[in-house]
């Protein structure tokens, strides 16, 4: 940008115009609509209607979307020569004017692009509309069109008629203006005294300034929403600069010095609380001071110019910014563009303006440098009654004291030291507006209704507490994952082909530092939940707990079994019909505390898993199983005692067997069930093959092909439907079994283990 016009860099030939206009022809796709309103997203390699561009279904869009074009389509077209970037950008705001509500002479925050239709029917001056009101007024200020003028005017009178209620601006319904449409408002919404001071009606944005930098003083920033009694609503702040914006503009029209204290609070609370090593972070909680690893680049357009231009003197910049006008992202455009012609651009016209009309606001933007020469004292009358607005209505409780103060009033309930067993902490929820749904998957959810809080102080409190659970979470998710575990029954006649998946927990004996494992007979806690002093302890002492999921936390289960001798611990979910099938498996999370005291395997099983043990003890009475970090080789005693043949080799170690003798085959163990029961592994086990000698009528087979696999397939099926029987005891009776179905039982066996071996349980 040069100081003096006519001037221009030698070297420079149009290149960032070229790229400009390119991209220019690349958004036009996204005007292909009935109504002229652009779709909220165009693919810029594919335009809108191509399957490759993943756009071009969207019904809707905000009317800042589409209302917010005009200044930098029409520069376009007056650089370029080139109208119809400007004349698409003026058709999209000449249709939201002609939808505004005419009674109320408002428009919605959400529009159909097609219809017409206002989707979202409440109105504002924050999110989803802010620039369009912007940009009617400040095209008026660069194009010099009467029409934008008497749109904003009209707009104007409707906001401060419903919408501003000194200091506040509030939502409203369009239809039904007099009915305030929500008690909190956002930060976008600071952007608006600055536009008044632009339109020249100072004392509200006085006002409003005044009430938003008290917000700012008590909570280090402005919070993305607070409630009518500055409250916070929304916690995050992502450095947004239209706080700032409103300071520049107000410091410009009255030359007050105390905005460039109020310019000074913004830059101390930025290096204090956002600056990071490598920049500056948004804040993700106004009240915890805690980061997100993003910053956004309005920071950097808008933030820093701002601040810059607010403490910079006339002569510090190389060029009079009285003849530049601000877009919504606080890029400049000349105001020479009103008087350059739209198919043939004047890049070095210098132009003589006439003096504005102060006395008419209605029709004139003010002229800032002598607004308030005779009277420096106006802005701080009107501010002085603000003084203590928000610390009146939003007082700074008392009660609430640090945790290592030693004070005698209790601080709030924190998110690590909740207990859901704990009564007391329930109520204080219930108390902060928090309930707990039990879903259907066997998950908690917390939601938090600030409406049913007993005060604002507990529904404050209870925001806080919602927010550090989130976090808690979050910070437990991107702990190391542990692979599944695995529930092994052992004993008789199951004899280690029960296989169960299993949850693991984030405390207790490793088990994959464990190679042996956890193995032993299994009780049931009494009381089931495990949630306090064990009261059948002689029953457990040396077994491994059965427990039921909810009450309290894993870790107090964990403590209470292993108190009553317990070497190990299962916990069933709760939640009747779950199974790994249907739902992730997950960590069982420690309470918050060290959890180094708990030296016993404990795992998690669903409910389905958890049934089937359970109908294991009802049939069996004594059920052994071992608690691993993945499935052992049936290598374990059999029903007679004997040692069964260990079935862990090879593909190749198996196919080398050259024959089964049929006397074998007959008095093989029928394995070929197949369990329905989610998270359960099922497989055969043959006798060991027989010696060399042995070969009378045997069956030699070097190699499996895709016959033999559905052969085995059909006998599979034969077999099953022989199995449906229910006079036949499907773990222990024997039944001659094909050839073909034993090599296949042999290949499931393999694949079986390699997927074991890969902890794919």
């Amino acid at each position: 940008m040069l100081k003096e016009s006519g001037e221009r860099m030698d070297w420079y030939n149009d290149e960032l115009l070229h790229m400009a206009k390119e991209l220019g022809y690349k958004l036009l796709p996204a005007f292909n609509t009935t109504s002229g309103l652009p779709y909220p997203r165009v693919n810029l390699k594919f335009g809108i209607r191509r399957p490759e561009a993943r756009t071009g279904t969207e019904t809707d869009t905000c009317t800042a979307c589409a209302g917010t074009l005009i200044l930098e389509f029409a520069a376009l077209s007056r650089f370029t020569g080139i109208s119809i970037f400007e004349e698409y950008a003026r058709k999209a705001l000449d249709f939201l004017w002609e939808k505004r509500q005419r009674s109320s002479n408002l428009v919605g925050v959400t529009i159909n692009i097609h219809t017409g239709d206002w989707v979202r029917k409440d109105s504002g001056v924050g999110a989803g509309i802010d620039s369009y009101y912007e940009y009617l007024l400040k095209a008026y200020v660069l194009l010099g069109d009467d029409n934008y003028l008497k749109r904003f005017n009209t707009h104007y009178d409707a906001i401060m008629r419903y919408i501003s209620q000194p200091p506040l601006l509030l939502d409203v319904h369009i239809h039904k203006p007099m009915l305030t449409a929500r008690t909190w408002m956002d930060s976008l919404l600071a952007f608006f005294p600055g536009l008044q001071v632009l339109k020249g009606d100072i004392r509200p944005a006085i006002e409003t300034h005044e009430m938003l930098y008290q917000v700012i003083k008590k909570h280090n920033f402005l919070p993305e929403a607070f409630t009518t009694d500055f409250r916070v609503h929304w916690a995050q702040h992502p450095l947004r600069p239209e706080f700032a914006e409103s300071t520049y503009f107000l410091y410009k029209a009255t030359g007050d010095p105390y905005y460039l204290e109020v310019g000074k609070t913004l830059i101390d609370n930025l290096n204090k609380y956002a600056r990071v090593p490598c920049g500056f972070a948004a804040v993700k909680d106004v009240r915890t001071g805690s980061h997100e690893d993003r910053m956004d680049s309005f920071f950097l357009a808008e933030m820093f110019k701002y601040l810059y231009l607010l403490f910079s003197e006339r002569e510090d910049l190389i060029f009079d910014i009285e003849d530049y006008i601000f877009t919504t992202e606080a890029h400049l455009l000349p105001l020479w563009l009103s008087t350059a012609n739209q198919t043939k651009p004047k890049k070095n016209t210098t132009t003589q303006y006439t003096e504005l009309d102060d006395s008419n606001f209605d029709w004139s933007c003010p002229n800032t440098q002598i607004l308030f020469r005779n009277d420096p004292m106006y802005a701080q009358s009107i501010r002085e009654p603000l003084k203590n607005v928000v610390d009146k209505t939003c007082p700074r409780s008392s009660s609430r004291v640090d945790e290592t103060s030693g004070g005698g009033n209790r601080p709030p309930l924190r998110a690590r030291d909740f207990m859901a067993s704990n009564p007391e902490h329930l109520d204080i929820l219930k108390k902060m507006g928090v309930s707990l749904i039990h879903l259907k998957d066997g998950r908690v959810q917390l939601v938090q209704h600030a409406n049913q809080a007993a005060s604002s102080v507990d529904a404050e409190d209870g925001l806080r507490f919602m927010q550090e659970m989130i976090e808690l979470s979050s910070q437990q998710q991107k702990e190391q994952q542990l692979p599944p575990r695995a529930v092994q029954i052992v004993s008789h006649p199951f004899y280690g082909r029960v296989v169960l998946t299993a949850g693991p927990a984030q405390f207790g004996m490793d088990l994959s530092k464990n190679v042996a494992g956890a193995r032993g007979f299994v009780a049931r806690t009494e009381p089931y939940s495990g949630c306090s002093d064990v009261t059948n302890a002689e029953s457990i002492k040396g077994k491994i707990a059965l427990m039921q999921r909810g009450q309290c936390m894993f870790a107090e289960k964990a403590r209470n079994v292993q108190k009553s001798g317990a070497i190990g611990g299962i916990v069933i979910d709760d939640n009747d019909g779950s199974s790994s099938d249907t739902a992730p498996l997950f960590q069982m999370a420690g309470d918050g505390k060290n959890t180094d005291d708990i030296t016993i395997p404990m795992l998690f099983l669903f409910s389905k898993e958890g049934n089937i043990i359970l109908d294991a003890i009802q049939e069996y009475q004594e059920v052994e199983v071992l608690l691993s970090d993945k499935a052992k080789d049936r290598d374990l005693e059999g029903e007679t005692g004997e040692q069964k043949p260990s079935e862990n080799n090879s593909q190749k170690q198996i196919l080398e067997e050259t024959s089964i003798p049929q006397d074998r085959i007959t008095d093989s163990e029928d394995d070929a069930s197949v369990s329905s029961q989610p998270g359960l592994t099922s497989s055969s086990n043959s006798e060991d093959s027989s010696s060399p000698e042995e070969d009378s009528g045997s069956l030699e087979s070097s190699e499996f092909n895709d016959k033999n696999i559905k052969d085995s397939e059909d006998h599979l099926q034969e077999s099953m439907e022989t199995l449906e029987d229910p006079k036949v005891n499907k773990w222990d009776k024997k039944r001659v079994q094909p050839i073909e179905s034993i090599l296949a039982d042999w290949k499931e066996d393999i694949e079986a283990f390699e997927l074991m071996e890969k902890d794919e349980l």
